[in-house]
């Protein structure tokens, strides 16, 4: 279940020239309890605020230190004057988590900072789930090693062999990938089979 965040004490970069938006915006935001800083100049790499919103209609590129919204540190919500699909497509190819429309409608701040960080919170699952699941690949073949070392020692069938090594995986709390590792260097018996 999802969670509201909090966002009072946090940092949030408003990447922006001072127009007619600005005042109204730094001043929902600050309500919001955050700390607003306004530059219009790239962000130093290293130094990722707690949130970013930027103004795409004034164009940001070379602002953000990162390439795609995949390497976003933090949650980003773009400002646009013009719901184009095209200008809303971009935005959300460099990493805007949601969209606020210009001129800014106070009603509207918190619900995108609320969707920027939701997704950004789903982009960084999903990145772990990924690295996970690259580790288990890599591991794949030590799988299939143990496989063939069960099959051989107790003369079981490639099925049953899987099925053993899935059994003590859940009995152990671990993955088959963690069980098949630690046969294969010894450091745990063949499990008997039934």
């Amino acid at each position: 279940m999802r969670h509201t965040p909090n966002f009072s004490h946090r940092r949030a970069v408003l990447l922006h020239r001072p127009d007619s938006n600005t005042d109204k915006l730094v001043r929902q935001l600050k309500l919001l309890g955050l700390v607003v800083e306004m530059i219009w100049e790239p962000l130093p790499v290293g130094d990722a605020p707690d949130i970013v919103l930027v103004d795409a209609d004034q164009g940001w590129d070379g602002l953000l230190p990162w390439k795609s919204a995949d390497e976003a540190p933090c949650p980003v919500v773009a400002l646009l004057g013009t719901e184009a699909p095209s200008r809303i497509a971009w935005a959300l190819e460099q990493g805007a988590g949601a969209i606020l429309a210009k001129p800014i409608n106070p009603s509207a701040v918190f619900p995108a900072l609320v969707m920027a960080h939701a997704r950004h919170e789903e982009r960084i699952a999903l990145r772990e789930r990924l690295a996970h699941l690259e580790e288990r690949l890599k591991l794949r073949p030590v799988v299939h090693a143990a496989v063939k070392l069960l099959m051989q020692k107790r003369g079981i069938s490639e099925e049953d062999a899987y099925a053993a090594l899935r059994s003590v995986a859940m009995q152990q709390r671990q993955t088959v990938e963690a069980i098949a590792a630690a046969l294969a260097t010894g450091t745990m018996k063949l499990p008997e089979t039934g």
